[in-house]
């Protein structure tokens, strides 16, 4: 038996840790991904603040630097001038866009399209260069006030700076949009042009039956007999006889007002054509009135009844307008407020592709100011 000794085993050593990265070895996976997004992310911040800023910027150079900048005057906003058509003239014909529904609701910071229009034609009243202005209209009509105070714009305008307007109708210029074209010192519809319409509307919903089968029963106390009426909380039966009757003399006082504002829209044109021995304008038919009931028109049907002068596009109404002034060139402009910004928001939103998702319900459009129990010049067609 050996007297030796066993050998001695040594403890397993512990594992060494993974090197630092040096230069020249790469990063794992996982860390790179991250770093990548997290510049990627960096440097679209940082796009988006650069491009809203010098969007901004540059808007606010614009009104600040341009010698076409408005003055103030009677517009509420100040406006700068963009060039349609560079024709190499001195001389301006003003383009001024009216379309959509008529409402003198307030829309932010913009004001509402009564206030644009006022403004614009404020903006060409202090251009001498500016001898007419197409008013190129694409509207089913509105809100019977606002249509007025457009109208009277309109008038004023003429009246004050001796230039001639032209109406242009686009696609729809029916009720309001009508009534905003008669006091034009011309007026030019496509063939195709649906036009016409002339008459009001007041437009409301009874509910009270809805309300008897869910079980809700309004409970109205009233200092008079019609202050609550044409509600739509009372049953039929329960409408008083003189609510009809009041309702309606307050909607023909607004269809004797639309039809005197043609008459003398339309007498006023004929007027001016016949001292500047303008032959091809049209006068008002005998019978107009007759079609003065709602109905919906072409521009071929307008003109056989003298409520247009002339069938043709837009560009024959900038012929037009240059014939009426006296001029044989022109250079086409038109004026825009500078961007705010939240219509740098609004555009961001759009370039970022937010979805929206929008239900409507049966009845008028309040995005555009129109509420039920209003009078209104608009197209029966356009109540949804």
């Amino acid at each position: 038996m050996s007297d030796s000794l066993p050998p001695r085993v040594s403890p397993p050593l512990p594992p060494l840790p993974e090197p630092l990265p040096t230069p020249g070895r790469a990063i794992p996976p996982a860390s790179r991904r991250t770093s990548v997004w997290l510049w990627v992310g960096l440097i679209l911040v940082a796009a988006v603040g650069v491009s809203l800023m010098g969007a901004f910027l540059v808007g606010r150079a614009v009104v600040g630097s341009s010698s076409l900048m408005a003055s103030g005057g009677t517009g509420a906003r100040q406006l700068f001038e963009t060039v349609l058509e560079d024709h190499g003239a001195r001389d301006k014909v003003a383009v001024i866009e009216l379309k959509g529904v008529i409402s003198g609701r307030t829309l932010g910071m913009r004001g509402s399209l009564v206030d644009s229009i006022r403004a614009q034609l404020d903006r060409a009243a202090e251009d001498s260069q500016v001898k007419a202005v197409v008013l190129h209209v694409d509207s089913p009509g509105g809100e019977v006030l606002a249509s007025d105070e457009i109208y009277e714009a309109l008038r004023t305008f003429q009246l004050s700076n001796d230039v001639p307007v032209v109406a242009c109708m686009g696609s729809l210029a029916a009720s309001g949009g009508y009534y905003v074209s008669a006091p034009c010192r011309w007026i030019v519809a496509h063939p195709l042009t649906l036009t016409g319409s002339i008459g009001v509307i007041f437009h409301g919903y009874n509910y009270r039956g809805l309300m008897d089968k869910v079980g809700v029963l309004p409970d109205v106390v009233k200092s008079g007999k019609l202050k609550d009426m044409f509600s739509g909380e009372q049953r039929p039966e329960d409408v008083l006889p003189e609510e009809r009757q009041i309702l309606q003399q307050l909607v023909g006082e607004s269809f004797d007002r639309f039809k005197e504002v043609i008459r003398q829209g339309r007498r006023w044109s004929a007027q001016q054509n016949q001292e500047e021995g303008v032959k091809e304008g049209r006068e008002l038919a005998a019978n107009w009135e007759e079609i003065a009931d709602g109905r919906i028109l072409s521009g071929k049907q307008a003109l056989e009844s003298g409520l247009v002068d002339e069938l043709g596009d837009f560009q024959r109404a900038v012929g037009r307008a240059k014939s009426l002034a006296g001029v044989s060139r022109a250079n086409l402009v038109t004026y825009q407020a500078p961007p705010t910004f939240g219509d740098l928001l609004g555009l961001w939103g759009k370039a970022a592709g937010t979805t929206q998702v929008r239900v409507e319900l049966p009845g008028f459009l309040p995005e555009a100011g129109l509420a039920p129990g209003r009078l209104y010049f608009v197209s029966p067609l356009h109540i949804h």
